[in-house]
């Protein structure tokens, strides 16, 4: 846990269980330590690769607030599984009932005069969680807090304020074989309707000669051919 002056930050590491193609996220927990309004705004090395939402805010006096961090789906894994991304939060103690839509970033200048508390955060990737088994495995570093090893002297400027929305990502695998498949039923559907109106125009050219022919009788091609007609229909259904 982060102990600052103003703010406790639980974790001080974010972890992210890697898993291909799929957002992940992950909470920071943000603890108002004092009797007075602190406003927050939380930065990044990588603002393209994550969105946090409220990236700015206002805790208010002895409560907690929760910051909801989510990391883009990523394509592929790093091979040593590292990673250097950073997250940066800084606070400062804000006027007598302020809210999110007071937060200027002029409050976070130092160049300013003001008090600036900042808590560097380090983002690690772990393995994504196991199917369970029926033997329960207890976790020893659950509740612990491992110290942030990002340098005291780093330079603030290289920390953006994320966005606080995040794009859908829309699963697509096997959606241009299922396109491929329409169109071959469509067409064979299509093909079906035409070959049945064909068939029908025929039938009724047949019935009609046949009735000039044998005076309301009943041919033998006239019966096959109607035969023919339930026969090709039933295979064309079955294979729809």
């Amino acid at each position: 846990m982060g102990n600052g002056d103003l703010l406790s930050v639980e974790p001080l590491e974010l972890q992210f269980p890697l898993e291909l193609r799929k957002q992940i996220s992950c909470s920071l927990y943000l603890t108002n330590k004092t009797d007075n309004y602190v406003a927050f705004k939380v930065k990044t090395t990588n603002p393209k690769k994550y969105c946090v939402k409220p990236n700015t805010g206002v805790v208010l006096p002895r409560s907690t607030c929760e910051v909801a961090v989510t990391m883009q789906a990523q394509k592929e894994a790093p091979e040593d599984m590292q990673c250097k991304d950073k997250f940066l939060l800084q606070g400062v103690v804000a006027n007598p009932g302020a809210t999110t839509k007071d937060v200027t970033p002029e409050m976070f200048s130092k160049e300013a005069g003001h008090q600036v508390e900042e808590t560097k955060l380090r983002v690690i990737y772990v393995p994504p969680p196991r199917p369970p088994s029926p033997v329960q495995e207890e976790c020893s570093e659950e509740g612990s807090s491992p110290r942030a090893s990002a340098s005291d002297n780093e330079n603030a400027s290289e920390f953006t304020v994320p966005r606080s929305s995040i794009d859908r990502v829309e699963p697509r695998e096997n959606s241009s074989e299922a396109r491929a498949l329409i169109t071959k039923l469509t067409v064979e559907k299509n093909s079906a309707l035409q070959l049945n109106k064909n068939l029908q125009q025929e039938l009724e050219l047949l019935r009609r000669q046949s009735k000039r022919s044998h005076g309301g009788g009943i041919s033998v091609k006239y019966v096959l051919l109607v035969g023919l007609i339930g026969i090709i229909l039933g295979y064309l259904l079955k294979r729809t």
